[in-house]
């Protein structure tokens, strides 16, 4: 499956690359030999945690790098009043009569505890491309919709935001 992301989105995993391979590769490398120095290595809490963390670190080096090499690349368009990536949404739930704000974001910074919702989710393939007062019918599966109200489209940095773990 190719996930599909802005070019904001390959830098900043391109510079958590670059951070893992020259910082953190480099001290986890010596915590490594630190805990070797301890003798041995059958019984070796230490050592077996240092290892561990040292091929988590390896792991994600290896996910981000397999992330930019399948992704496709999505150009951010922002226009004033109309859903797109990186805006946020203020709805309007048509049955239950209440209002609710969501973030349309790429697949790596989804966060559904903070509202924020993927492109490729039911929520967001229905609402891009739509309008402030456009009625949009969103399709969970094939028994179940719902309707909103699009209330404000406004814009979502996602300048500080974490690329999710996996």
């Amino acid at each position: 499956m190719k996930h599909r992301l802005t070019q904001n989105d390959i830098n900043k995993m391109k510079e958590e690359i670059e951070h893992r391979k020259v910082v953190v590769r480099k001290e986890l490398l010596e915590h490594v030999k630190e805990a070797r120095a301890h003798g041995d290595l059958s019984e070796n809490f230490e050592y077996h945690a240092a290892k561990k963390e040292k091929n988590k670190n390896e792991s994600r080096i290896r996910y981000l790098e397999r992330m930019i090499r399948s992704s496709e690349v999505v150009e951010e368009k922002r226009e004033e009043g109309v859903v797109g990536i990186n805006t946020s949404v203020e709805l309007f739930f048509l049955d239950e009569g209440e209002t609710d704000t969501f973030s349309i974001v790429t697949t790596v910074l989804v966060d559904t505890m903070k509202n924020r919702v993927s492109i490729e989710s039911p929520i967001g393939k229905a609402l891009m491309g739509h309008r402030v007062g456009d009625q949009v019918h969103v399709d969970v599966n094939p028994n179940f919709g719902y309707d909103v109200l699009i209330r404000s489209v406004s814009p979502f940095s996602d300048e500080n935001l974490q690329i999710n773990e996996y």
